[in-house]
């Protein structure tokens, strides 16, 4: 992801498609892609053998990067913004935000110094209390301290338990009250206290709240009415109930295990290289006890992260959601600096480290480390991604090199992707894959989907790593935007021969941080909702691993793609049909089958039957919203009486249809999806 719209980033976006706009400059607009009313139009599908073509069982997958809070105070469920008090650096006073001070300069001094225990994070919270529980500075109702409001609320739940955990130091026995409590502070949902003498050195505490009321926008509370003076680090406040305990939100991740994708590109984007390397996403810092991590700045995006999804998590949220793993990571180039390829080894050795911690032997100096963490057994990691973007800058290809002939030669089973493009005319360096990045108004994203159709077809596929919908005309996520990027993906489709991989970017936006819109899921620490983007990639999750099928549409404001795929609920194969009607007006379609038989007797969709599914709105600018969530929101219905030879389906305007056709001759057409049954990832 860029660190500015594509209009004016100043790297510029690798095959940008704002100048596919001369492609599909005779539209002039979508309203020139009207057809007379209720016009017909047909589709031809050839289900031959020689004509079809298998799909990367990888082709649809998602895109994660560290933008808009995506992670910290977004699918990594820690409440705590802000925990080890990192947010200014190394140097003190650090910047404690947004944590707040209870109490008033008479009662309490509030700073930070380098005393902490962890020797990466050595910045600690010091609290100097002045007021007592008795005497002549007696201490306010409730005591005085410091509260942390998360990220712009945290969502407690009555009823649900969280563990509060913290390191504390102290000279004098201390009593800490510690309480969840609601946005003002004034309605306790949860308390407890700790109580002690032996805190002389920094001593971790944990104690576990379950609470009695619910606020969306509460806040965490550390209090006391005690003289003396205290010390505080690393407090971290997370829901018992996450993804299989793995630190996930659970409504977060199901938005993403929902798209069934086939493969996580992480953790970026511009995050990865950061504005200045110092800044860049380094994964060694971001392993072993959350405790120990040190954190970084993410310049690119304004924000501190402490670093707690890190890589181990991102390989663990990938074998959670059943997708194959992209590690995308920085080679020595970036925004501001470079490292000249003479003094690349030490990033390259960093690199092979991160591989050994990936999948290495448990025995091993970095398998030894994950194995620590609690996955003894390797990950699934089979693609590396050398750099974000970068394939124009000085050192990029020479560092590239580097990177790809060591990895080679270590693994000589991962593939590497090259951030150049190698569509229309060969790489010249080595690459398994290589990145493109598509980001336009909705002309130039719907145009784009012939972008493959001359490309070069030896050597290897693309990666079309990031694409959205950008500027005016997208808003924060319309159907408008959802239509064209549709329509793309269909042309991605046709060239699968060449495309191996697609994602959308971003893919998450906490609702109080829009550095990038639009995005695919929105979200507050309490709700979601997916945006029509969103709902459309839910259209091609059938496609992984399916059989395209040779098809052809007319008339030029529709698109279209026809796939074959076996349903895992009943081992029945259906012809998945998708439309994209573009015009304003219906139209009757008729779809045109060769060797293809379909079931007209099964039409039940409860018994496996054809279905279809539409979506549309009353406008191509609606979105969707927290008080709205499913204005823009796929609706299926039964087939029954349509389903035969030469059938004819009404296609909405402004719509995206998908047609699951139930297929009669399995025996028939079982060789041309064997290759999908057989390639399902098992992890």
């Amino acid at each position: 992801m860029c660190s500015k719209s594509p209009q004016d980033h100043p790297c510029g976006v690798q095959l940008f498609v704002i100048v596919l706009v001369l492609l599909c400059a005779c539209f002039n607009g979508f309203a020139a892609f009207d057809i007379e009313a209720n016009q017909s139009a047909w589709l031809s599908i050839d289900a031959s053998p020689s004509s079809a073509k298998r799909i990367s069982k990888a082709m649809f997958g998602i895109s994660f990067e560290e933008i808009n809070h995506a992670g910290a105070g977004g699918l990594w469920a820690e409440l705590v913004n802000n925990s080890g008090f990192e947010a200014g650096g190394e140097n003190i006073p650090s910047n404690i935000y947004p944590w707040t001070v209870l109490g008033d300069a008479s009662q309490l001094i509030v700073s930070t110094d380098r005393s902490s225990c962890f020797e990466r994070n050595k910045v600690a919270l010091k609290m100097k209390v002045l007021c007592d529980s008795q005497g002549a500075n007696i201490c306010p109702n409730g005591g005085v301290g410091v509260y942390n409001p998360g990220f712009w609320g945290m969502n407690i739940k009555q009823g649900k338990a969280y563990r509060v955990i913290m390191y504390v130091r102290s000279l004098q026995p201390v009593d800490i009250s510690i309480s969840l409590r609601s946005a003002d502070g004034s309605q306790i949902l949860a308390t407890s206290n700790i109580v002690s003498s032996e805190v002389t050195t920094w001593t971790k505490t944990e104690v576990m709240l379950e609470a009695s009321g619910s606020d969306p926008n509460s806040r965490l509370q550390l209090t006391t009415t005690r003289k003396g003076v205290i010390w505080l680090d690393q407090v971290s406040a997370m829901p018992v109930e996450t993804v299989k305990g793995h630190g996930f939100r659970n409504d977060l991740y199901q938005m993403l295990s929902d798209l069934k994708p086939g493969f996580i590109r992480f953790p970026g984007g511009s995050f990865v290289d950061g504005g200045w390397l110092r800044n860049s996403f380094n994964w060694k810092a971001t392993v072993g006890p959350w405790e120990e991590r040190p954190g970084h700045f993410n310049d690119v995006w304004g924000y501190w992260t402490d670093d707690r999804l890190g890589l181990f998590e991102f390989l663990q949220l990938a074998e959670d959601l059943g997708a194959m793993p992209i590690w995308v990571f920085n080679n020595g180039v970036g925004p501001n600096d470079e490292v000249n390829t003479s003094r690349i080894s030490p990033f390259v050795q960093e690199i092979l480290d991160g591989i050994e911690f990936s999948r290495g032997d448990s025995n091993s100096t970095w398998g030894s480390v994950r194995a620590a963490m609690g996955h003894p057994q390797p990950f699934d990691l089979r693609y590396v991604a050398i750099g974000n973007q970068d394939c124009g800058r000085f050192n990029y290809r020479g560092n590239y090199r580097k990177f790809y002939n060591a990895i080679k030669s270590a693994y000589p089973d991962i593939q590497v992707v090259s951030n150049c493009d190698g569509s229309t005319r060969p790489l010249d360096h080595p690459a398994d894959f290589y990145d493109i990045h598509v980001y336009g108004d909705a002309n130039s994203v719907f145009g784009a989907a012939h972008m493959f159709d001359n490309a070069i077809r030896k050597g290897p596929k693309a990666f079309v790593s990031e694409y959205a919908v950008t500027g005016n005309n997208a808003g924060r996520g319309n159907l408008l935007s959802a239509l064209a990027q549709a329509g793309f993906l269909i042309g991605l489709e046709r060239n699968s021969d060449v495309v191996e991989m697609a994602s959308n970017a971003p893919l998450f936006v906490n609702d109080n941080d829009r550095s990038f819109n639009p995005d695919a899921i929105v979200f507050d620490s309490s709700r979601v909702y997916g945006t029509p983007c969103y709902y459309m990639q839910q259209f091609f999750r059938e496609s992984n691993g399916a059989t395209l099928l040779n098809s052809t549409i007319n008339p030029s404001s529709l698109a279209a793609s026809a796939v074959l795929w076996r349903s895992p609920q009943n081992g029945r194969i259906y012809l998945r049909i998708k439309v994209v009607n573009m015009g304003s007006n219906m139209v009757n379609l008729k779809i045109l089958t060769d060797k293809l038989d379909l079931d007209v007797d099964t039409t039940d969709p409860a018994n496996g039957g054809s279905t279809k599914t539409v979506m549309t709105a009353t406008s191509l600018m609606d979105e969707n919203s927290f008080n709205q969530p499913n204005k823009v929101f796929p609706v299926k219905s039964s087939l029954k009486g349509i389903v035969g030879k030469n059938m004819v389906v009404p296609i909405s305007p402004y719509s995206l249809t998908g047609l699951d056709l139930l297929t009669k001759n399995t025996n028939a057409i079982a060789p041309l999806v064997q290759e999908f049954t057989a390639s399902v990832f098992i992890f």
